[in-house]
């Protein structure tokens, strides 16, 4: 079996506490830069990433040492960090030198060399300053250290090549759940299957009502074996949908032959917020007991996790980890490593500090990706990418700051000034910086490092630690500045400024975790057009784009326009009469539960006080800015009372998705919005931007966003076969070509069968 050095000394290797106090660590980009620099000073006869090969136990190791120099027998393995060295934590020192002696084991072995000096050189990026631990090691102890490494990794490394052997087996002769597939389904499943094992990019449209989670994870676990990939990862934007991949899994296992002999491993990711056991305390041996001698404990536990069936859910992993006192966080971050399919929140792949996509990259995994209600993922990319810097958090912090803080966080308090006098005539109003504030950001520097330190040798502060988090936020962020990101300063009062990077284009971050990936499908009822996404989202120009035939079709939904209004900002107010009167006579015409879709909830408010001053005989509930889970599903629950009613909500808010309603629960939409964002200063740079890069500003800003929010709510009308219904689009501008060709086909067009035949295809 091949192993790499780094998993086998990560595996076998890590011992003692758990201990994540905060050390700021290099980016990915400085890291491969210092690495650079290092290289780049040793003299002549140096060789540079020299690669390593051997066989200890059976197992056929390998790795790339950082520098070899044969003149001098010296072995170099560099890591970069920032700050005080004394910062990195005894668990990752003692890692770190593990993996240099593997390394030195095989350089022995290979170039039949009895003894070698090892050096472990610690770059700080920051100063660009080298620190060497050196020790002269002979080829024999290294030997035997390497052989018990490789003794205590064997029995799991055959273990797991069985577990391949059983699930690539049984994955092979899946059975479906049920005895036919739903109508489009099939399409659906084979469309799925092609693109995984084939290892393309696809954005595929998939109306409501085909099955959809069923129906990908289905083909997408059975096409593991036939392309050979190592890893499923099926991502979704909301709680709700993940729990659906996850009883999808349970539907799936219980209808195989043998379902208490269910190879595959299935894992799911849930937030720390949701994890943690102990909130109150720092993830320290020295805090938390769940993390004191957590790496000694944890092989126990990863040995009982791995024979669960079961998918690891959150209440599954707090069960195990509570028979070894252990923090189950961590063992789901530690399960991430060995199981077959992960279902987790897109963030866990496309964040900047993604978990599952720095395993691909370290494992060398071929994964495919599934991700759920893709549509979403343009505007969370974004608020990855984002940061907002606060001045009255810091002044909040100064206030009781202890005296080895003052000297750093004045600095940074007199940078915020300066910013602030600069920007004195802007007033309240935001303003779009083309450069970074240039003094704030060596204050904020000085700061990170001041209070790295400081926190590193008292107690947990809070407050403290989230003025760290958002200083070095801001600072990463700042480091990658460019023309996918704006920088925006507002300041609405005395004291109260703040300087955000926001994120336009996402693509310029995500295109690298789409190129690790083996294959790529992303899915939701609505993705048209395919080119919007594709390069927005920064995926291959060889991305495909495929709409699958819905399973509904135009004869159970009536689509109604208004030729003679406008929801215009400047027209609203003539508006108000028109509309609720059409929502009373559609009301009066049939009555049922309907849901009214408004711009915002003052254009909302309006038009329903016109209704219920006018009609009040129609009964009206509506959406309220902030509603709590408790108020969401009172808002919910009147849906399937027995007295109907219209209710009002905003356009692009948490009713507009995400919900089912089927049969009458809901009879009817009306949408009074195209849902185009304002035609604001910030949404008129993005416009620029993406005209500039893409050459469709406009229609990437405002037109594409805005009418995908109108079939999303729209489409809560028509969720089964059985299903009838109506729609109402209340704006003249519905009737124009380019609006309307952004709506559903199958609103205007009966849809042909979708098992006669595969999907209508285009690039």
């Amino acid at each position: 079996m091949k192993v790499a050095v780094r998993t086998l000394c990560e595996f076998a290797a890590r011992k003692g506490d758990l201990d994540f106090r905060y050390t700021p660590a290099p980016t990915a980009e400085e890291g491969i830069a210092g690495h650079q620099a290092v290289q780049g000073r040793r003299s002549f006869g140096y060789q540079s990433e020299f690669l390593l090969r051997g066989e200890c136990r059976g197992l056929q190791l390998s790795g790339r040492a950082d520098l070899y120099s044969p003149h001098k027998g010296l072995l170099e393995e560099i890591k970069t960090h920032r700050g005080d060295l004394s910062r990195i934590r005894e668990h990752q020192r003692a890692m770190h030198r593990a993996q240099l002696r593997a390394y030195g084991a095989l350089l022995c072995r290979q170039e039949g060399l009895s003894k070698v000096t090892l050096s472990l050189v610690y770059y700080d990026t920051g100063r660009d300053r080298e620190t060497a631990v050196t020790e002269t090691a002979t080829a024999e102890e290294l030997w035997q250290e390497l052989e018990a490494l490789c003794g205590a990794y064997k029995y799991w490394a055959e273990q797991e090549a069985h577990h391949r052997e059983r699930r690539d087996e049984h994955l092979a002769g899946l059975r479906f759940p049920f005895d036919g597939f739903r109508a489009g389904q099939r399409a659906l499943a084979e469309t799925v299957y092609k693109n995984s094992v084939s290892g393309r990019r696809l954005l595929l449209e998939a109306p409501t009502g085909l099955g959809k989670t069923l129906g990908t994870l289905f083909p997408a676990l059975m096409a593991l074996p036939a392309g050979k990939q190592d890893r499923l990862f099926y991502l979704t934007c909301r709680n709700t949908a993940r729990q659906l991949a996850v009883s999808a899994v349970d539907v799936l296992r219980a209808a195989q032959p043998e379902p208490n002999h269910w190879p595959l491993r299935t894992l799911e990711l849930v937030s720390k917020d949701d994890a943690c056991e102990h909130p109150d305390k720092a993830c320290h041996g020295e805090s938390c007991p769940l993390a004191k001698g957590f790496f000694d404990r944890l092989p126990d536990a990863r040995a009982e996790a791995v024979q669960v069936r079961e998918p690891l859910t959150r209440e599954r992993l707090v069960t195990i980890a509570a028979g070894h006192d252990i923090c189950p966080y961590f063992l789901a971050q530690e399960m991430a490593r060995w199981c077959d399919l992960v279902i987790a929140d897109v963030n866990r792949m496309f964040d900047q500090s993604a978990l599952l996509h720095a395993l691909i990259q370290q494992n060398q995994w071929k994964a495919s990706l599934l991700v759920d209600e893709a549509h979403n993922l343009v505007d969370r990319a974004r608020g990855m990418y984002s940061v907002r810097l606060d001045q009255r958090r810091l002044l909040q912090v100064k206030k009781t700051a202890p005296q080895a803080l003052k000297s750093p966080l004045n600095r940074v308090a007199r940078a915020w000034q300066e910013l602030v006098r600069e920007q004195e005539t802007a007033g309240s109003a935001p303003v779009f910086m083309e450069t970074l504030p240039h003094r704030l950001l060596p204050a904020l520097q000085g700061l990170i490092s001041a209070l790295t330190d400081y926190l590193a040798d008292n107690p947990p502060d809070l407050a403290l630690q989230e003025l760290l988090f958002e200083s070095v936020g801001f600072v990463k962020l700042a480091e990658e500045f460019g023309d996918h990101s704006l920088c925006e300063f507002h300041r609405p009062g005395r004291g109260r400024a703040s300087v955000a990077i926001q994120n336009l284009i996402p693509a310029t971050f995500l295109a690298p975790r789409f190129a690790s990936l083996n294959s790529v499908l992303m899915f939701s009822a609505t993705l048209s057009p395919g080119v919007y996404h594709r390069d927005l989202l920064g995926l291959p120009d060889d991305t495909c784009f495929t709409a699958l035939p819905s399973p509904f079709g135009a004869d159970q939904l009536q689509v109604r326009f208004t030729p003679d209004i406008s929801t215009r900002k400047p027209d609203r107010a003539a508006s108000l009469v028109p509309i609720a009167g059409l929502i009373a006579r559609q009301f009066r015409e049939r009555r049922g539960h309907y849901l009214a879709f408004f711009s915002s909830f003052d254009y909302m408010a309006q038009v329903a006080a016109v209704l219920a001053e006018r009609w009040p005989e129609i009964p009206q509930r509506r959406q309220v800015p902030g509603m709590g889970q408790e108020a969401r599903r009172e808002f919910l629950a009147g849906f399937q009372a027995p007295e109907p009613a219209v209710a009002f909500a905003v356009l692009g808010g948490v009713f507009s998705e995400g919900i089912d309603l089927p049969g009458d629960q809901l009879i009817g939409a009306f949408v009074a919005t195209l849902g185009l964002p304002p035609f604001d200063p910030w949404h008129e740079i993005l416009k620029e931007r993406l005209e500039a890069r893409f050459g469709r500003g406009y229609d990437y800003t405002y037109r594409i966003p805005g009418l995908q929010k109108v079939a999303q709510a729209a489409g809560r009308v028509i969720r089964t076969p059985e299903d009838q219904g109506v729609i109402w689009l209340i704006d003249d501008r519905f009737l124009q070509p380019m609006n309307r060709a952004l709506l559903p086909g199958w609103w205007f067009e009966p849809q042909p069968s979708a098992e006669n035949g595969p999907p209508a295809s285009s690039g």
